[in-house]
């Protein structure tokens, strides 16, 4: 299923119709389901559709990972289903101002970052063999749990627990999903600081 995202999401990035309407066609339902869960009438349903999709418009380029796409959609949803619960419809009909747009960009780009993050995460977590699952979950137990009731519970050595762990997290730094987004995300640092040294240059020369 994410190797057909993925080439649908590729195809209409260049301007396919077809996969851009298969894409609506995948993803629709699930919208439409969550515009219900909220309550929303028909019509108000249908005005979070059609903004949920004009995003996806907007961002289609920045969907680096199609896995995370699904996510993105429904927390995309979400928001838009609380805009229009809090009454805000009648003012962005009104027209948002170019700070609010901006605003409303940024969440959007920082809400599809997370919804990546999260998939590239669950994608190398589940390339781990069960016994490493069991592992990493029961490591990231909240309270902790102490290495003597995870030895008991799987079965295996303290000792073995530190070493098994450092194996496991490097696995999950070489998924390709991961090891991809991290890249990414560090090349986008070096942009933002490359940027930064452009606009503060003058500014040291100056005094």
């Amino acid at each position: 299923m994410t190797a057909e995202v993925q080439d649908l999401v590729r195809q209409a990035r260049n301007g396919d119709r077809q996969a851009w309407d298969a894409l609506v066609s995948r993803f629709a339902p699930m919208i439409w389901s969550i515009c219900r869960k909220y309550g929303l009438s028909e019509a108000d349903a249908q005005d979070a559709g059609q903004s949920v999709w004009l995003h996806l418009v907007d961002h289609l380029d920045r969907v680096r990972d199609p896995a995370a796409l699904p996510g993105w959609l429904a927390t995309t949803t979400r928001r838009e289903c609380l805009r229009i619960r809090r009454g805000a419809r009648a003012a962005n009909e009104a027209g948002l101002p170019p700070d609010a747009e901006d605003e409303q960009a940024a969440t959007a780009d920082a809400e599809l970052l997370v919804a990546e993050r999260h998939a590239a995460l669950h994608e190398a977590f589940t390339s781990l063999p069960p016994s490493g699952q069991r592992l990493i979950a029961l490591l990231i137990e909240d309270p902790p749990l102490p290495y003597a009731e995870i030895s008991a519970r799987l079965g295996i050595p303290i000792g073995s627990i530190g070493p098994n762990r450092r194996r496991c997290l490097a696995r999950l730094r070489g998924h390709p999903a991961l090891a991809t987004l991290i890249a990414d995300e560090a090349s986008a640092a070096d942009a933002d600081l490359r940027h930064a040294g452009r606009v503060l240059g003058p500014v040291r020369r100056s005094g």
